[in-house]
C-alpha cells in the first residue's frame, strides 16, 4: 500500500507533537515514571516507551531513581538532563549588551557583557556577533539555539527588526543574519515580551497559562502570555503600552508623539521629573547645582525614596498612579489574573507595588481588580536573556 506525502507529512507531524507534549511533561514533572506518562498525556505505553528511548539517546532525558513504591517494584523516575544542551540569550535592551550560556534548567553558566557606548546601526550589530562569538568560547556543550530580547518592534515570524529607535535599526533581518553567520536556530522578540515568556518559565509561579508582565526601564512595555504562548499580535506589537497616549498636553517622546506613558514613568522620566523638582527644593537632599558634573543617578532615587525624601515619594506615588491607569486597560481587556512588574521601576518594591493595587481599586470593575494579583518579578536584570532562553526552549523543543 502507497503512502502519500500527505499523509507522511501528518505522521511526522503527530510524531513531534507527542514527543513535544512528553518532554514537556517530564519538563514539568522534575522526575516521573513512564507509566504517568502515558496516563498523563493519554498515549499508549508502547509509543511513551519509544519517545523516551529517543529523547534517552539524544542525551534530552535520562532515568534519575525509582519512585516510593506503592507496592510491587517501584518505578524508574525519567527527568530532564539539565546541562544537554545550552542555549545563549541575550539582551540588548539594556544599558549594556548583555549575554548568557543558559542550561535547559535556565540555570545562568556563563555572563558576557559589552558597552555599547552609543553605538548604533552596524557598529550595534558588529558589537552583537561580537557577544555571541565570546559566549560561543564559553561552552563546548551543544549550543540548543540562540534567543535575543531587543528593543523596538519585531516581526517575530521573519526575525526582523522593524524599528529599533536607540539602536537605529530599520527593517534589520537580524535573525537571518545570525542564521547565516552560526548556522544555530535563531528566535528573536521584543524585550519585554521575551521578559513575560521568562517569567511564565522560571519565575517560580504556580502553574499558569496566563500572565501580564510590564516591564519599566529605560523603555516600557508589556509582555502577555496566553495559552502558555507568547502573544504577539497580528502585527506583532502587542504590549506596546509605552507610546499609548496618556495627556493631551505632554512631553515629547522619543516616538514622535506627545503626552506617551513612557514620558511619565519611565526611568529617565522619573530621574528628569525628580532633577527639576528638587533643583528647587534646598531642604531635599537630592538639591544640586544643576551642571555637566553632577546628575540624578537611578540609584540616587532609589537610595532617597528608601530614606522617605518627600520629593521622591510624592513623585513614585505619581508613577504608580500613571502605571495603575495601564493596568487598568490591560486587566480590562484581558481579564489576566496575573501581572508582574519587571525594570529597574520594580526595584522600588513592596510599598511602590501596593501604591499600584490601591490605585487600581475603583479603575475597573471591583471583581476584575479583586480577582488580580499584582507582584514585582523575582528574576531581577537577568529577565531578558532568561526570556530568550525560554523563547529557544518553546520554539525547537516544545516546552511550555
Amino acid at each position: 500500500k502507497v503512502i502519500s506525502k500527505m499523509q507522511k507529512s501528518n505522521q511526522e507531524r503527530t510524531k513531534t507533537h507527542n514527543k513535544q507534549l512528553a518532554l514537556s511533561l517530564i519538563y514539568s514533572q522534575n522526575g516521573i515514571s513512564r507509566a504517568d506518562l502515558a496516563r498523563r498525556t493519554s498515549l499508549t505505553r508502547s509509543t511513551i516507551s519509544d519517545i523516551v528511548t529517543e529523547l534517552m539517546e539524544e542525551g534530552l532525558v535520562g532515568e534519575v531513581g525509582r519512585a516510593q513504591s506503592s507496592g510491587g517494584k517501584p518505578p524508574i523516575l525519567i527527568d530532564v538532563n539539565e546541562d544537554a544542551r545550552h542555549i545563549i540569550g541575550i539582551d540588548l535592551a539594556s544599558g549594556e549588551f548583555r549575554g548568557a550560556i543558559i542550561n535547559l534548567r535556565g540555570e545562568i553558566k556563563e555572563r558576557v557583557s559589552l558597552p555599547i557606548e552609543e553605538q548604533a546601526g552596524e557598529l550595534a550589530l558588529s558589537l552583537v556577533y561580537e557577544l555571541i562569538d565570546r559566549l560561543l568560547e564559553l561552552t563546548e556543550v551543544e549550543i540548543l539555539g540562540i534567543g535575543i530580547g531587543t528593543p523596538g518592534l519585531m516581526d517575530i515570524e521573519r526575525g526582523v527588526v522593524l524599528n529599533a529607535v536607540n539602536l537605529d535599526w530599520q527593517n534589520l533581518p537580524l535573525a537571518a543574519l545570525l542564521q547565516e553567520r552560526y548556522r544555530l536556530p535563531v528566535c528573536i522578540a521584543n524585550d519585554s515580551q521575551v521578559s513575560a515568556l521568562a517569567e511564565y518559565s522560571f519565575g517560580g509561579h504556580d502553574p499558569v497559562s496566563n500572565l501580564v508582565l510590564i516591564k519599566v526601564g529605560r523603555g516600557v512595555g508589556a509582555g502577555i502570555v496566553q495559552n502558555k504562548e507568547l502573544y504577539s499580535g497580528d502585527g506583532f506589537g502587542a504590549g506596546e503600552i509605552g507610546h499609548v497616549k496618556i495627556e493631551t498636553q505632554g512631553e515629547l517622546c522619543s516616538c514622535g508623539n506627545y503626552g506617551c506613558l513612557e514620558t511619565k514613568i519611565s526611568s529617565r522620566a522619573i530621574r528628569k521629573l525628580v532633577t527639576q523638582i528638587a533643583a528647587d527644593k534646598p531642604d531635599s537632599a537630592l538639591n544640586i547645582q544643576i551642571d555637566d558634573q553632577k546628575i540624578i543617578s537611578h540609584e540616587d532615587v532609589l537610595d532617597a525614596y528608601r530614606q522617605g525624601d518627600a520629593i521622591v515619594v510624592d513623585v513614585i506615588e505619581r508613577v504608580a498612579l500613571d502605571l495603575a491607569k495601564a493596568l487598568s486597560f490591560l486587566i480590562g481587556i484581558l481579564n489576566i489574573h496575573r501581572m508582574v512588574i519587571a525594570g529597574s521601576v520594580s526595584e522600588f518594591g513592596e510599598h511602590f507595588v501596593s501604591a499600584i493595587r490601591k490605585n487600581l481599586k475603583g479603575s475597573v470593575l471591583a471583581p476584575l481588580s479583586l480577582d488580580t494579583e499584582v507582584e514585582i518579578s523575582s528574576l531581577g536584570e537577568d529577565i531578558v536573556m532568561l526570556g530568550a532562553a525560554a523563547l529557544i526552549l518553546q520554539n525547537q523543543l516544545g516546552i511550555k
